[in-house]
């Protein structure tokens, strides 16, 4: 068994929801080394979250940044933590709702995702900077025949 780890900071993404897969696989070239195994994805932030969801139509992250608005609004009067503006409470509750990590197995050097299926980072603030990750792995290694 081999373990793998790594922090990288994400580019500065605008709010909503954005596939960040290939980012991983570039930013982890590791994995290509692994037969079978786990990738654990973490963000190390607190108004900031990952999920996995539909990789192919846009409109899917589009509908979930609209949703998560309508269901953790900003400005509710019964926020009392308000000091980093209106959007920072409701990006907390977001965060905790979607999660900080997920986990993808690896199989034959690869993410085992669903045809379907990509990471997202979901920035819930208006005005955050780039985010940092930390990217754990473990597995067996692909045996080379020479």
């Amino acid at each position: 068994m081999k373990w793998y780890q790594k922090t990288f900071r994400l580019p500065t993404f605008s709010r909503g929801f954005h596939l960040i897969t290939d980012l991983i696989v570039t930013e982890c070239p590791e994995i290509s080394k692994i037969e079978i195994g786990i990738c654990q994805v973490f963000i190390k932030h607190t108004s900031a979250s990952l999920t996995i969801n539909e990789n192919a139509d846009s409109t899917v992250r589009a509908d979930f940044e609209s949703h998560m608005n309508r269901m953790v609004p900003e400005n509710a009067p019964h926020y009392t933590h308000t000091y980093e503006g209106p959007d920072d409470m409701p990006a907390h509750i977001k965060a905790s709702l979607l999660g900080a990590s997920v986990q993808i197995p690896i199989t034959h050097g690869r993410l085992n995702l669903g045809v379907w299926q990509g990471v997202y980072m979901c920035e819930h603030r208006d005005h955050a900077l780039g985010r940092d990750l930390v990217l754990t792995i473990s597995g067996t290694l692909i045996e080379r025949v020479c």
